[in-house]
């Protein structure tokens, strides 16, 4: 189910909007000169963290992994991140986005159950 294209597309979504709502956090909570900082730097770490941990072999990536980690670690690095950007969008005064993002994120996991039994099982 998870390497369905619809599925894919919602979890590019899910990823950019991850991404972007750190720089949301980061212009909405922070005054300059930090805000023009860390529009830029959060996102851009979060990106980093997200590409570069990953699983051996993993179907719905390109297979390859700068930093090999078990199906778990990399399970918890996506919670982190794609929840984390529900957290962001939430801290940063953004509830009705945040809920939106939040429940787009449970309904994409449960729909990638698959993923999820994949992911722990390597």
């Amino acid at each position: 189910m998870s390497l369905n294209p619809f599925m894919l597309g919602v979890r590019f979504l899910l990823e950019l909007a991850a991404i972007v709502s750190f720089g949301v956090l980061g212009w909405r909570e922070f005054d300059a000169p930090w805000r023009y900082l860390l529009v830029a730097v959060l996102p851009l770490i979060v990106a980093v963290v997200w590409g570069t941990f990953a699983v051996p072999g993993d179907p719905s990536r390109n297979g390859e992994a700068t930093v090999a980690v078990p199906g778990a670690v990399r399970l918890v690095v996506e919670v982190a991140v794609l929840g984390g950007g529900a957290v962001a969008l939430w801290a940063a005064g953004l509830t009705v986005t945040a809920l939106i993002s939040a429940i787009v994120l449970v309904a994409y996991q449960a729909l990638a159950y698959d993923r999820v039994g994949w992911l722990l099982s390597h």
